[in-house]
């Protein structure tokens, strides 16, 4: 059985979640969803491919995740998106060590264009 690529998601909006769900699993990946930036540090599951952030975490700042996250040798390696409605995202992002960043609103192909920037849907066809 192939393994699809996973992708961590830390985001508070129910709303967001769902679509990130509707969406990213329609496109073959597997996800988890974390309401709670906590989640990201005592993170033990499998590895993902990707980090989705949101900026705006209970109890968390997102740019704090992922400056955690890219200061661990396990998962420093991993790209990390950012994204928030904050003005200025995109340089705080790449300060806090994200490989890139969407702002709020954004649309569902911009979001999957990213995504495929880093890593391949699972539901691609192997020869």
């Amino acid at each position: 059985m192939l393994m699809g690529q996973r992708i961590m998601i830390a985001e508070d909006d129910p709303s967001i979640q769902k679509i990130f769900s509707i969406i990213l699993k329609r496109e073959g990946y597997e996800i988890e969803i974390y309401s709670d930036g906590t989640d990201v540090y005592k993170n033990t599951n499998v590895l993902p491919n990707l980090f989705i952030l949101d900026r705006q975490l209970e109890n968390s700042d997102g740019l704090d995740a992922c400056r955690y996250l890219k200061s661990k040798e396990e998962t420093r390696d991993i790209p990390v998106i950012m994204i928030s409605a904050s003005p200025g995202i995109g340089k705080l992002a790449l300060a806090a060590g994200a490989e890139d960043f969407i702002e709020k609103p954004f649309s569902i192909n911009l979001l999957l264009e990213k995504i495929k920037k880093f890593i391949k849907p699972s539901l691609s066809s192997v020869a």
